[in-house]
Formats: structure tokens, sequence, C-alpha cells
């Protein structure tokens, strides 16, 4: 199982440095100004649905349905309902889309009302939204076809597939001399980068037999009987979580230019350690546990559990102390270029610090949601996710009148340790998950390297301060890479000694 979380979480590292990139060239170009924030209200939109609709409710009812299908070694009935599902989900995303481009303007509104008050923002918006929410139509069905090679252990193919959104975004900038204006040349980037991760995705489902073909949906299927049933209350909760989401969009585009942009750039640094980890452990994770308890191996399963939570934290916990403790040097060396100033560094840096008391948390979620998904139950995850969202929306009105933006980024920190919380308790009540003893160790571990690492931090950044030389435009780059490599020394040298004295194999971990 860890090697296949590695095979996921390499890839994803591909498509969260390849999306640094492409994250370092949009700061550039489009900065964080009227223009991103428009770019960005319509990059979210299709983002947020397809979270809702593909890898939110869909995939957490499809993938458990499916792989036990397939476990039972039923392959012809997970074939059909393979089949079913799929034109099921086709006929759904047409229809939405023929729905969505002539309301896009009310859509927006909704989205982004404080775009209202500037007509030529809100236009961009609309125009950009109307042509990067096609990308929806075929990111979930990618979605679907990933959930497929998944539960066949065929993991390369989807966790690859998001790399070509970046390369096809860089590329899109590149041309940006052929556009009215960079921000519609990015949106037509997403478009055409939906097409190119469904051929990716379509082939590597073609080579190995599992392509799905358009058959009619029934509930004759006890398949899809078994879908349905997990399905509603998957979306009530996937849409929860993007209530969350977007009141942060709302409330930020109430906020002066900038807000929504700032909340982005803090947003894809604070993704390469979930994306890369937290997702990648519970994408591995569903589907293992899934065909482990279908055969009746209950410790097994949370044996597999615990091996993810402790992989998750080990890798993801270092993120976290230096987005805490050097955040507005990490933006300032990673973003501050072209269009994209010292004062938009310093915004994005304090949301950055704000992200990253929700990182520990959110990089648990995945995994901690498997002991539900796995046994089918859908509901508690949704009962859990909406008492999280209700905490962080009032949250994010509370605070952001004294915070601003960063408050929207703090409300964001409780709601998901609220979740993650909610999550376990529930879980250990049912027996659905068992802590290890070497969880806890690892846990201890990793606390204990978190505090080495934070007194190296502090303690050589002064230093690193004074002796670095006046490099022209590099030197916090500079500077935190020193930071990186001495931290990765100490954090990994005080794990591996705090693991062994407790008498922890890595492997084990």
């Amino acid at each position: 199982m860890i090697r296949s979380i590695l095979s996921v979480g390499g890839w994803t590292l591909v498509s969260r440095v390849t999306g640094f990139f492409r994250d370092v060239v949009m700061a550039a170009v489009l900065g964080a100004g009227p223009v991103a924030d428009a770019f960005v209200v319509a990059f979210r939109l299709p983002n947020h649905f397809r979270a809702i609709f593909g890898e939110g409710a869909f995939n957490v009812a499809f993938v458990p349905t499916y792989a036990g299908l397939d476990g039972s070694g039923d392959t012809q009935a997970a074939r059909a309902f393979a089949d079913r599902a799929f034109t099921l989900m086709l006929l759904v995303q047409v229809a939405l889309l023929a729905l969505a481009l002539p309301l896009m303007p009310w859509i927006v509104r909704a989205l982004a009302p404080g775009f209202a008050d500037e007509p030529e923002q809100f236009a961009l918006a609309v125009a950009l939204t109307r042509i990067t929410f096609p990308y929806l139509l075929f990111i979930t069905l990618v979605t679907l076809l990933s959930g497929v090679l998944n539960a066949r252990r065929r993991f390369a193919a989807a966790a690859a597939a998001p790399v070509l959104l970046n390369l096809s975004l860089l590329a899109a900038f590149a041309l940006a001399f052929l556009f009215p204006n960079a921000a519609y040349a990015a949106a037509w980037g997403v478009a055409v980068s939906g097409v190119l991760q469904f051929g990716l995705v379509w082939a590597d489902a073609h080579r190995a037999g599992l392509g799905p073909r358009l058959r009619r949906p029934t509930l004759r299927d006890a398949g899809m009987v078994r879908f349905f049933r997990m399905l509603g209350p998957a979306v009530i909760g996937s849409a929860g979580v993007q209530i969350a989401m977007f009141a942060d969009t709302i409330l930020a585009s109430f906020l002066p230019t900038g807000a929504v942009s700032s909340l982005w750039y803090a947003d894809r640094l604070y993704q390469l350690p979930f994306g890369v980890i937290g997702i990648a452990a519970g994408t591995v994770l569903l589907p293992e546990m899934s065909r482990r308890i279908a055969g009746g191996d209950v410790a097994g399963a949370h044996a597999a559990q615990n091996r993810a939570i402790g992989f998750s934290l080990a890798l993801s916990a270092p993120f976290a102390v230096a987005f805490l403790l050097v955040p507005e040097l990490t933006m300032t060396a990673l973003f501050q270029r072209g269009a994209f100033d010292a004062e938009a560094a310093a915004r994005a840096g304090a949301v950055l610090a704000a992200y990253g008391l929700a990182l520990p948390a959110a990089v648990l979620i995945r995994s901690m949601v498997a002991s539900f998904y796995a046994r089918q139950d859908s509901r508690t995850p949704v009962m859990a996710s909406l008492g999280a969202v209700a905490v962080n929306v009032a949250l994010k009105v509370v605070l952001t009148g004294p915070f601003g933006v960063v408050g929207l980024a703090l409300a964001t920190a409780a709601g998901t340790w609220v979740n993650v919380l909610a999550l376990f308790v529930l879980a250990r009540r049912r027996g659905w998950t068992a802590p290890s003893r070497t969880l806890v160790v690892t846990a201890g571990g990793v606390l204990a390297a978190c505090a080495v690492l934070a007194a190296g931090t502090l303690g050589g950044l002064p230093l690193l301060e004074r002796l670095m030389p006046a490099l022209p435009r590099f030197r916090e780059l500079a500077i935190l890479a020193a930071l990186g490599i001495i931290g990765v020394v100490a954090y990994g040298a005080t794990l591996l000694l705090a693991l062994r004295l407790f008498g922890v194999r890595l492997r084990r971990v």
C-alpha cells in the first residue's frame, strides 16, 4: 500500500511542482489585482462543482461500490455498473452545462456579489467562466475513469492527469499575446486541459480493457441502487464543504481588491502537501480498506489506515511548521516578481500562516473518512462535515471584520479540526478505527521532530539573514532554500531517532 501511496504521491508531487511554476508565472503575469481576481473566480466555479459532484460525492459513492463488486469476483456486474454510471454522469454534465452557460451572469453574481460594483471586472469574470465551465464535464468523467483504474490498483494515469492542467496553463500564458489579455488565455488553457486529461485516463482504461461503454442506467442494477443510496448523503456532505469555500469567495469579493487572489496564492501552497500527501493517502486507502472489509479482514483494514495516517503525519508536519513560522518569507521568495509586489506577498503570507494551522487536520480527513466510506456509510461523514461547515461559516462572518482575509483562513482551520476530530470520535465509538502503539509513537516522534525543526528555523533565520550576501532578486529564495535543507536534516534525524528509541521501524510506519 505504501508503494501505491508513493506512486500516487510522486505523480501528485510532479503535478504540484508544475502547478507551482504555473502559479509563479500567473502571479508575475496577472499579479493580485482585479484581472487575477476575475480569473480566480472563473477557475474556482467549475472546480467547486467538480468537488461536489466529481471527486467528492461521486467518487466516494462509486469507488466502494465498484471495488466491492469487483473484489467479490463478479467482474461482469462491476463492468455493467461502471458503464451505467459513466452514461449517467455524461447525461447529467451535458444538462448542467446547457443550463449554466446562459445563466452565467447570475451564477457569477451569486459567487462573487462584490464584483457587481465593478462592471468591467464582473463582465470579465462572466466571460472567463463561460470559457472554463466546460472543463467540469470532462473532469467529472476523468473522476469516474480514475475510480475504475484505482479500484484495479492502476494509479499512475489518474495521478498524472492534473499535470496536463498545469502544462496547458503554462502554454496558454506563453501564447497570451494571441488573446485579448492573459486571463482569457488562462481560461482557454483550463478548458483545453479538461479534454487532455480525459484523453489520458481514457487511453489507460482502454489499454486495461476497462473503458466504459454507453449503457442505459437502471435501478434494476443492484450496484446502481447501492450507489444512489450513498450518493445522496455524499452530495450533501461535499456540498457542505464547498459552501464554506463559496463563503470564502463571496466574503473576499467585498474586501479590498486582491483579497480573492491572496486566498488563491496561499491556498496553492497549502494544497501542495495536502494534495501530495493527504489526497494520495486517501486515494489509495479507500479501495484498500473497501477490499479488506469486504473480505472480512477488519484488522488488516485498520492496520492499513494506521499506516496511512502515520505516513501522512510524518510528511505533512514540516510544511505546517514552515507555514506558521516563515510565511511571508515563503511567499516573497516564491512569488514576489512582476505584477506580484511586496504588499501582495505580505497579505498572502498572513493567509498562509492561518492555513498552516489547518494543515495537519486537512491531510488526515481523507484517511479518517475511509473508515465510513469503506463500510458504505456516507451519512456519518455528512453529519460531521455539516457540523464543521456550520462552525466554519459562522467564524468566517465573525472573523472577517477584525482580521480581513486572514479571518477567512482562520475559520477554515477551525472547521477542519472540528471535522477531523468528529470523524475520529465517531469512528472510535463504533470500533471502526483502532490506533496502534506504532501510530501513537509515530505521532510523538513527529511532535518532537517539529519542536527541533521550529527551534532550528527560529535560530537559523537571523543567522542566515546576516550571512547571506545581497543577491539581487534571489536573496530570499536562497535563505528559504538554506532553511529547507537545514530543516529536512534536523526533522528527519530527530524523527528517525525517536522511532528507533521506541523500537519502531520506518517500514512499519
